[in-house]
């Protein structure tokens, strides 16, 4: 059986913290809750950690200087700060120390969720991540190195195209929510961001357009759905 994937979540309101902890541990995942930085970099130092989630505003250490130690010594580690604010020059300086994301209180759990799955697909290879490459009909989809082949042709897309692909795939013949896809790729659902994503619906629909078996279908008032014939058995 696999092991979960253990997260590392320094918040020092601890209703806060321990409300998240219990959403997370629901969700199937192992989270420690530190109070502040310097129990938050022991238990780093200490442990094995697969995510940190990192409130920005903790005493004794701040999650910046937290984040600057644990890139000292690790450098792929996702790092996702939580941040009560708004203020363009954190969120910068944020990026610049390494991290992966970051969300702005208050915020829901569900959109907490949804930033660290995105995390998880992105840095691949973490446990229990798709197999990067797929077959869509005639098509093979590597969503590593971002290709799209038919018949020895192969079209680069870019990131979020990809993403965007690779969610449909995880849905195959079923439907993706639409502010699901908008929460995990773009991360915000706002009108503007909702209608980049219908530009990226007709660019994929149009390189798909080379094997008429697979489709990008609309689901009305709920989102869309890849149409992939079924592999044969047995072959």
């Amino acid at each position: 059986m696999d092991e979960k994937i253990k997260i590392l979540l320094c918040e020092d309101d601890e209703n806060l913290g321990m409300l998240l902890r219990e959403y997370l541990h629901a969700k199937g995942y192992d989270v420690d809750l530190k109070l502040d930085g310097e129990e938050g970099g022991n238990a780093f130092f200490a442990g094995k950690y697969d995510v940190c989630v990192l409130d920005v505003m903790m005493p004794k250490k701040d999650g910046f200087t937290l984040a600057q130690e644990i890139r000292q010594v690790n450098e792929k580690v996702p790092i996702l700060f939580l941040t009560a604010k708004t203020l363009k020059e954190d969120i910068v300086e944020g990026f610049r120390i390494g991290a992966d994301d970051y969300i702005t209180k208050p915020f829901s759990m569900e959109e907490l969720l949804l930033r660290i799955e995105a995390i998880l697909r992105r840095v691949n290879g973490k446990k229990g991540a798709a197999d990067p490459i797929q077959k869509l009909g005639k098509f093979t989809f590597d969503s590593q190195k971002q290709l799209l082949t038919i018949d020895g042709e192969s079209t680069k897309l870019t990131t979020k195209e990809s993403e965007l692909l690779a969610l449909l795939c995880e849905h195959k013949n079923d439907i993706l929510e639409r502010n699901r896809a908008l929460k995990t790729i773009w991360v915000d659902d706002n009108y503007f961001n909702a209608r980049s994503m219908d530009v990226y619906i007709t660019k994929l629909r149009k390189l798909l357009k080379a094997d008429p078996q697979v489709e990008i279908i609309n689901v009305h008032g709920k989102g869309y759905k890849i149409v992939i014939p079924e592999e044969p058995k047995g072959e």
